[in-house]
């Protein structure tokens, strides 16, 4: 694995802030990468207790399937609401350089 590459993935994670997400293709194309699966890889194997893991959902909307329960109270209890377990990615999806709502 690129660790610069990786390093950049997680810097781009936790630019996100409470209360908005950003899906896997968006932390991967804001690092540098073309691979959404890669930043999954990422989280899974470098992240640590202060990556808001949480804040990054699939392309659908939809938080990671064996974390889910755990995802979508995490993002519950910072604002971002659910509706049938996917996240309104219009609303909430994070923009950087946007002004912030």
């Amino acid at each position: 694995m690129d660790m610069e590459l990786a390093y950049r993935m997680l810097d781009q994670v936790a630019a996100v802030p409470a209360g908005q997400v950003a899906t896997y293709g968006d932390i991967a194309a804001r690092a540098g990468s073309p691979s959404p699966r890669l930043a999954g890889r990422v989280l899974s194997e470098l992240s640590d207790e202060t990556t808001p893991w949480h804040r990054i959902v699939r392309a659908d909307g939809t938080p990671t399937a064996h974390l889910r329960d755990e995802q979508l109270a995490r993002l519950r209890s910072e604002g971002v609401l659910a509706n049938n377990g996917r996240v309104d990615l219009r609303r909430y999806r994070y923009q950087p350089g946007r002004a912030e709502r």
